[in-house]
């Protein structure tokens, strides 16, 4: 059947949380690289389709296409793994060690192909520097600057506001890197991962990779943005978020129900066959005797 049911999804997700955690160094970077890149084409095609006046739903609808892309190629993105490989975690299936090194690599790799395809994009829409960038400039450097500097203005609560826009934010993508699983077709797979993420984005959340590029994107086009406002107002809380969401919201969440009642659910349904199966044999021994 091509529906996968939770039990084996959970099952399925540790494995694959076990082969991401014995990647190599390399293999991190490069697929962190790869998938970093996708998620900001991505990310400037709903740029694009805002910056032409259209509803920010549609935005959210194209959206999830580089998650898509980067999923079924099989690429590493920091935000899912915050959730797949704390689940290893808890089965005993990694280390504390590989878990880390997992995430740092990958988060890595994430941040320098954002930043990398933002510097691309940068040079195509302003002609290699020869133009502001017009209304598309524009949008990404507002953007940019609420996404830090409005935090900013509100101090600590702005900070807090990031962190629970990046609890929220993970949630539904770390949902969605599950749901790539319920499915062996590849067209189910598609349609299942496609609805949490545009949940998501539609809530205008804080994704931590996204965020690595729209923001150095904005400072490009000229955003009055520093390094340090970038990471300590954005960066540092969405990802902290994303972090809490990931592991606790969906990964742990996941394997404590599922992989409970796998075991648990097995005891009730063994009795009674044992129960069954001493009658029959009682009735077979009366009609012997």
């Amino acid at each position: 059947m091509d529906y996968v049911n939770p039990m084996e999804l959970v099952g399925e997700a540790l494995q694959v949380a076990k082969r991401k955690a014995a990647l190599s160094t390399k293999d991190l970077l490069l697929r962190g690289f790869l998938a970093g890149a996708f998620l900001a084409y991505a990310t400037s095609l709903v740029m694009i389709v805002l910056s032409q006046g259209l509803a920010p739903i549609v935005g959210a609808v194209l959206f999830p296409v580089g998650f898509v892309m980067l999923v079924l190629l099989g690429l590493e993105l920091a935000t899912g793994n915050f959730a797949l490989l704390p689940a290893a975690l808890a089965a005993g299936e990694i280390s504390l060690g590989k878990l880390l090194r997992n995430w740092g690599w990958v988060y890595f790799g994430n941040l320098l192909g954002s930043v990398f395809y933002a510097a691309l994009f940068y040079l195509a829409v302003t002609n290699c520097g020869t133009s502001a960038g017009g209304p598309l400039g524009d949008l990404l450097k507002q953007a940019a600057q609420k996404k830090t500097l409005a935090y900013l203005a509100l101090g600590g609560s702005g900070w807090s506001t990031a962190f629970v826009k990046g609890i929220l934010c993970n949630w539904m993508v770390t949902i969605g890197a599950v749901l790539a699983m319920v499915s062996r077709s590849t067209v189910g797979k598609i349609v299942a991962m496609w609805l949490p993420i545009m949940t998501f984005f539609a809530h205008g959340y804080e994704h931590s990779i996204v965020n690595m590029f729209v923001i150095p994107a904005g400072m490009f086009f000229g955003a009055p943005v520093s390094v340090r406002q970038w990471w300590l107002w954005n960066q540092v809380p969405v990802t902290l978020g994303n972090i809490v969401s990931g592991a606790f919201f969906t990964g742990l969440a996941l394997y404590a129900t599922f992989r409970t009642k796998q075991v648990s659910d097995s005891a009730p349904v063994a009795i009674p066959q044992m129960v069954e199966e001493i009658k029959l044999d009682r009735t077979a021994e009366a009609q012997v005797l």
